[in-house]
């Protein structure tokens, strides 16, 4: 048991380096946009989907990486999915027709995928409850650090060796974690006790799993318009170079990393996960708010209240996440985490295209306007009344 105990930690960090590693090439490449536009010479709402891309293949493959990770164990997928991302990145480094990118890219992102599932199983599997939040804060951290990373290193690599160069270095840090993931993870010794039984139907009859599906659904449109678009408003509106652009939005990441955390031990010592959520839409209404008044008078909130709005957005995707899995019960985790992402993967792919036509039709300001609206109409969908206390097992039925 105690052999477990430390072990945990171990498992749960394979499963960090595998998502933050694959983190570069499936979510990175926005922060050298306009190396896109300019590389494959092309408009900014197609620079947007070249960049996004992965998130095609993300669309199609996370029900399924979670139905094999729910047979055969976070081992298989996490080694197989993000190798298979590197190898395919690699691929693309020899690559200049945008068709060609689109199509590779999607299909790194529906191999890497498996690192979205895979994560998520590794905390209800190796954790207790009460420990949980702050256990899946950590995996959560997995995006963030992959996201500072890339700001830091992508933005100079595309400048001294261009978008072939990114993808190589996309390349050769999916490979590394895919081989550790590959050799070392292992599976938990024993079913964790305090989650929910695995129900004798589907865990969809229970609306409030719904809920939790549309409230994440509605909140990663702010998301994916400011990790999308945040970079070229500095560029395009404030002149800023990119890679200080770039750097900023690293420092974002960083604190973002610190307040999943954060946000995590708070939802451990309340045994709630959707109460502290709806406290933090509250403060992203009010930061999306005045980024929304910053860019659309061009003023110095535009800068400050884009760092605050990587930062609070996705404070509490770890809560969701979170909650989803344990409304699922052990028996369908992989399922309906994979779906959770799925319907957030595929809300991110029609608001990309979208926002950046509306940014270049209207302006800056119009497309975070259109965040701001989603996530205000995510308030009220966010299941808090009633929840359950994560720190009282249920009573069998």
């Amino acid at each position: 048991m105690r052999d477990a105990h430390r072990r945990r930690w171990l498992m749960l960090g394979l499963g960090v380096n595998a998502h933050a590693s694959v983190t570069l090439g499936l979510f990175g490449l926005p922060l050298v946009m306009p190396d896109i536009q300019r590389f494959f010479g092309v408009s900014l709402p197609v620079a947007g989907v070249i960049g996004n891309a992965p998130a095609l293949g993300v669309l199609l493959a996370l029900v399924p990486w979670g139905m094999l990770a729910d047979r055969r164990g976070e081992r298989l997928i996490l080694g197989l999915g993000v190798g298979l991302a590197a190898v395919l990145f690699a691929c693309l480094t020899q690559v200049t027709a945008t068709w060609a990118a689109i199509g590779l890219l999607a299909l790194a992102g529906a191999a890497g995928s498996a690192a979205m599932v895979g994560g998520g199983r590794i905390v209800l599997g190796w954790f207790q409850p009460p420990e949980r939040g702050v256990a899946m804060g950590l995996r959560q951290v997995s995006y963030t650090l992959g996201m500072a990373l890339a700001a830091f290193v992508l933005p100079p690599v595309s400048r001294a060796h261009g978008i072939p160069g990114v993808l190589a270095v996309c390349a050769a840090v999916s490979l590394l974690a895919a081989v550790l993931a590959g050799l070392f993870l292992a599976d938990p010794p024993h079913t964790v006790s305090g989650t929910r039984p695995p129900p004798a139907a589907s865990p969809y009859r229970q609306a409030t799993l719904w809920r939790v599906h549309a409230t994440s659904a509605l909140q990663v449109v702010p998301q994916i318009g400011v990790a999308t678009y945040g970079v070229t408003c500095l560029v395009g509106v404030y002149h800023w170079d990119v890679v200080h652009a770039g750097q900023l939005f690293g420092v974002a990441s960083i604190g973002g990393a610190a307040a999943r955390v954060a946000v995590g031990r708070w939802s451990d010592r309340s045994g709630l996960r959707m109460a502290p959520l709806r406290i933090l839409t509250c403060g992203s209404l009010v930061v999306l708010s005045l980024l929304v008044l910053g860019t659309a008078t061009r003023s110095w909130l535009g800068p400050v209240m884009l760092a605050l709005a990587a930062l609070v957005t996705v404070a509490g995707n770890g809560l969701a996440y979170l909650a989803a899995g344990e409304l699922a019960g052990p028996g369908w985790a992989g399922r309906v985490l994979g779906t959770h992402n799925t319907l957030q993967n595929s809300v991110a792919l029609a608001v990309t295209p979208l926002a950046g036509l509306l940014i270049t039709s209207v302006g800056y300001w119009a497309g975070f306007a259109a965040g701001l609206a989603c996530m205000l109409l995510s308030l009220p969908v966010i299941p808090a009344r009633g929840e359950p206390n994560a720190h009282v097992a249920p009573r069998p039925s």
